[in-house]
């Protein structure tokens, strides 16, 4: 049992470094934008990551809230609005402060 929970540790770590890296990425990416735009400031949100990377998946689930979960629909849209590197960024470093290496005996 010890070693599935370790496993599950190691796992979840991994995850949280992917989340931390993705954030960086996309908060130099934003940067960069800023600069090639002579300073104006530019944030991607998940919606538009999400659009660059499957723009196919992101309408159909749009149609779906709408069609069947109507209620859900605005709060859903306004989570997608959030910067895409806050998102990811504060989901890993919850998940590595959760995960992380525990001193002491085990």
């Amino acid at each position: 049992m010890r070693a599935v929970n370790h496993a599950m540790t190691v796992l979840m770590r991994l995850i949280s470094l992917i989340l931390i890296v993705t954030a960086l990425m996309l908060l130099g990416a934003d940067a960069v934008t800023s600069l090639e735009k002579g300073g104006e400031l530019t944030v991607r949100s998940l919606d538009s990551v999400w659009l660059l990377v499957n723009p196919g998946s992101l309408f159909a689930v749009k149609t779906w809230l709408h069609d069947h979960a109507p209620a859900l629909a605005q709060p859903v849209y306004s989570f997608l609005a959030t910067p895409g590197w806050g998102v990811t960024g504060v989901i890993g470093v919850i998940l590595a402060f959760i995960f992380g290496r525990k001193l002491g005996p085990e």
